[in-house]
């Protein structure tokens, strides 16, 4: 008898969103699974088909050809459209499969799909990621779960290929939840490096040796020292996208509001985040330090003319 884990690795699997994130976890499952892929942009989904996906004209189709459906979407709006609105994905779906929600959304909005799913007979995980694109395509995120522990278990066979390391963080919600705790951190620390980038400029540290050096300090972590040299070159070059951390900073204090809970430097940070993502321009949101470069200068200028 197959245990559950051999039955999740010969599973057919679809996947929906082929985005920054998307589409370079779905080329990894890929070279691992039978697959079908699927995205409102087909151009995207025909690049999959090169390596032996198949491509479906609509979610419909997509979930009911297939044993376990992933879906990496850029908001909460996005998914419940998928699932329970125009994608008609949870009517779709064969009995007893899963669904694997990679998006980052609300917990509510997770617990939401939960429920949904499970009067159709569906199990579902919510699988948050951490990490970039880059990141994605070296199969080195981390992963954060919610939903039943047998469930996340049974599945790791699809998170091999695209993680280096998965939590199991608790019931339904308890995925994204622990990624709007992770992503906090993610921001405020990329807020609190354009600060100190700008005070160093106000004290007239040359600027590439400012930024090489603060690089080499322990007080930068792993993840932001490869933004901060890319900064270092004015290169803004989406591998988390400012829109999508904006989203995130909305989805963090409207969590921290729901809970009664009062996080100014967060809600500093994100406001600083939306004054960059005002400019509509498809950026990493390392942005916040050209931001802050481009106040100092001004300010600068100002102080000059008077």
């Amino acid at each position: 008898m197959l245990s559950d884990q051999e039955i999740v690795s010969k599973s057919r699997l679809g996947f929906i969103g082929l985005g920054h994130l998307g589409s370079p976890i779905a080329r990894r499952l890929a070279a691992k699974f039978h697959m079908v892929v699927y995205d409102r942009d087909r151009g995207k989904a025909e690049e999959l088909r090169a390596l032996g996906a198949a491509v479906a004209d609509d979610p419909r189709t997509l979930a009911a050809d297939v044993d376990v459906v992933l879906s990496c979407l850029p908001d909460g709006a996005a998914v419940e459209d998928l699932y329970m609105g125009s994608g008609n994905v949870l009517r779709s779906a064969r009995p007893h499969s899963r669904i694997i929600e990679l998006s980052t959304i609300a917990p509510e909005t997770s617990q939401k799909l939960h429920e949904a799913a499970g009067k159709y007979g569906i199990s579902m995980l919510d699988v948050a990621i951490s990490g970039s694109s880059p990141a994605a395509e070296a199969g080195a995120l981390t992963l954060f779960g919610g939903g039943e522990r047998e469930e996340f278990e049974s599945s790791e066979p699809i998170f091999t290929p695209i993680a280096h390391q998965w939590f199991y963080m608790g019931p339904s919600g308890s995925g994204v939840a622990m990624k709007l705790v992770v992503n906090t951190l993610l921001g405020l620390g990329m807020q609190g490096i354009a600060e100190a980038l700008a005070l160093g400029s106000r004290l007239d540290l040359p600027r590439d040796l400012l930024y090489s050096t603060l690089a080499k300090t322990a007080v930068v972590p792993p993840a932001l020292v490869g933004k901060l040299a890319a900064a270092g070159r004015r290169d803004y070059t989406p591998q988390f996208p400012l829109r999508l951390m904006h989203k995130d900073f909305g989805l963090i204090i409207a969590a921290a509001e729901k809970s009664g809970l009062f996080m100014p430097a967060t809600e500093s940070a994100a406001a600083v985040n939306a004054a960059e993502a005002a400019s509509g321009l498809e950026q990493d949101f390392s942005a916040v330090i050209r931001l802050m470069e481009e106040r100092f200068a001004l300010e600068t200028i100002s102080t000059a003319r008077h």
